[in-house]
């Protein structure tokens, strides 16, 4: 039987979670089925992700409207089988394309909670909600990474929900059991993520500046917020217990170094590095907010879920030990590459 040719298109292959996922499954899906190639229309030399095994093309285009010509003569010579896209602009895109490429089917990749996302992101034009809508209904079928996910696509999206598969995010890293001791007389915390607003780290510093115990609090990663995050912990007399660190390839060892990962989410998608920080088996303290955590994180198993500002500070203040084989184990069970990559090869075959 002949395999089954799919094209994934990326905007970009920078160091994002939907960048992650789909260069991952497009190298590792069986290659006895399947013939991927990895379309990533913007530029090749910010690519964050090393892509082996499958051809790689870039269009490097600087926006994903000026490719379009591009990507549909491009799609018209392949005459894939299947195609699949992620982030939001690209699917829609993608989606109208679909009435031009005869029997091709088009899926797309949901990467967040649309209505909770749209309070945080700038309000979107009427015709590009329209368009969306035409887009959508038109695709061959819509990959959410949650069931909250799942359930908010449809209600935005009508005549969708038949659509719509849920396939959770595959463990992508191999990172290895922490073998580091826990010191008790400092309760070290780390949040890895982008610095913006929906995530929540100006919250966390709130709390923490209510927290009795010594601890020091590592915030890694970038974003619009980091100068208005620095005024704040300054503001509350935190500097001397945070450090701010803008990026780093060594994820393994700050992970280990700690004894909790925080999470001050108002809304996710599938947070990668919740799975990360399971994986190395440091515990993540978060709120049970719309998204994927609530189906990474299970309360007093590997993790902490609370209701509300509170109950996280009482979880820092009276932080409770987990085995770290206990938390790794409750991730791999659930999100093992095979199993995954499984549920996609599925979607895929007729």
């Amino acid at each position: 039987m002949a395999r089954k040719k799919i094209i994934f298109v990326l905007p970009t292959l920078t160091a994002g979670g939907a960048e992650r996922v789909i260069s991952f499954i497009a190298q590792n899906l069986d290659k006895n089925s399947f013939d991927s190639k990895l379309l990533i229309l913007g530029d090749e030399s910010s690519s964050a992700f090393s892509v082996e095994g499958i051809d790689l093309i870039f269009f490097n285009k600087k926006r994903v409207l000026h490719a379009v010509p591009k990507l549909y003569f491009f799609l018209l010579r392949e005459k894939p089988d299947f195609i699949l896209s992620s982030i939001g602009h690209l699917n829609t895109v993608l989606g109208l394309l679909s009435f031009f490429l005869g029997r091709t089917k088009v899926f797309i990749r949901e990467a967040s909670v649309v209505s909770s996302m749209g309070k945080y992101s700038k309000r979107k034009s009427r015709l590009r909600g329209r368009l969306a809508i035409i887009a959508y209904n038109r695709v061959s079928g819509i990959i959410c990474q949650s069931k909250d996910m799942a359930k908010d696509f449809a209600l935005n999206y009508p005549g969708v929900e038949g659509k719509i598969t849920t396939i959770a995010n595959p463990l992508t890293s191999k990172l290895q059991l922490k073998s580091v001791e826990s010191d008790s007389r400092t309760l070290k915390v780390i949040t890895i993520g982008r610095l913006s607003k929906e995530k929540g780290q100006a919250r966390l510093l709130k709390i923490l500046s209510k927290l009795k115990r010594d601890f020091h609090y590592t915030i890694l990663g970038d974003g619009p917020q980091k100068e208005e995050l620095l005024k704040l912990a300054d503001s509350l007399g935190l500097m001397g217990k945070i450090t701010f660190v803008d990026h780093s390839k060594d994820i393994q060892g700050y992970l280990e170094q700690n004894d909790l990962f925080l999470q001050g989410s108002y809304v996710e998608g599938f947070p990668n590095t919740v799975l990360e920080s399971c994986m190395v088996g440091t515990p993540v303290l978060a709120f049970n907010v719309p998204g994927g955590t609530k189906e990474i994180i299970t309360h007093n198993e590997n993790g902490f879920l609370v209701e509300d500002e509170d109950s996280y500070l009482e979880c820092l203040e009276n932080h409770k030990y987990i085995p770290p084989a206990q938390i790794r184990e409750s991730v791999i069970s659930k999100f093992e590459p095979k199993k995954i990559l499984g549920q996609y090869e599925n979607l895929f075959k007729p």
